[in-house]
């Protein structure tokens, strides 16, 4: 059996719990990102250099948005990028699962550049606004700024709880996972989110799009501070 065969087979059989998880990344990008970690695994790459490869995806992406006028073809391209990089996101967390090569200096870089990529992305929508959509009233710049605060106070108040929880000793059993919540998980996906650029040739349906994913992601922003600030004033036992 070829080296990268045999590691699909160890990766399917090692998956992380779907609990949480919407049904975009457990039917498509953890998979795809399974037989992307297979294909580095079998090349002998690192989870560092997965990561690596990672942004370098995203930021192209970003690049390609930010400095080119909106086309279909840009659309294609900016969605392509983007996609790729999220599937290799999701590659080096199950590389170093199988290679059992995980630490906190690559845990660190993974968040980091996840961090990195929610900053860049809609800054770089923000550029495009400003320089492509004409808009008459520059209220509408301030769109991507209120997007870019609720993804990136969701993503450091998961994190931060998740890091929290652990050290106070674990959440304890995981539940089964939930279809019906992983449906209504789908608007805060960064699939979902990455889905959107493929309308960009369309300057008025990707407006509207955008502003809809930005909508949710107040909604559950609120929801999931919540639902977090809750689960950590539980007494420990």
């Amino acid at each position: 059996m070829s080296r990268f065969r045999c590691a699909v087979g160890e990766l399917a059989a090692a998956q992380k719990s779907s609990r949480g998880v919407s049904l975009y990344s457990r039917y498509v990008n953890r998979p795809a990102g399974r037989l992307l970690a297979a294909a580095a695994y079998a090349a002998r790459m690192s989870p560092n250099q997965v990561t690596v490869a990672s942004a370098v995806c995203t930021f192209t992406g970003v690049a390609l948005l930010a400095l080119l006028p909106p086309s279909h073809g840009l659309a294609l391209g900016v969605f392509a990028a983007l996609v790729v990089g999220f599937a290799l996101d999701s590659a080096d967390g199950q590389l170093a699962r199988l290679t059992k090569r995980g630490s906190p200096a690559g845990e660190w870089l993974d968040h980091v550049v996840d961090c990195a990529k929610m900053l860049a992305l809609h800054m770089a929508v923000l550029v495009s606004f400003h320089r492509n959509f004409g808009f008459s009233d520059p209220a509408y710049l301030l769109i991507p700024v209120a997007f870019q605060f609720a993804a990136v106070l969701v993503f450091f108040g998961g994190v931060l709880t998740e890091q929290l929880k652990r050290n106070a000793g674990g959440p304890g059993p995981a539940a089964p996972p939930s279809t019906l919540r992983s449906v209504a998980l789908l608007p805060v996906d960064y699939g979902v989110f990455c889905a959107v650029f493929l309308f960009l040739g369309n300057r008025g349906l990707f407006l509207a799009l955008y502003c809809a994913l930005l909508a949710a992601h107040l909604l559950f922003m609120v929801a999931f501070l919540v639902k977090w600030y809750r689960e950590l004033s539980v007494p420990a036992r």
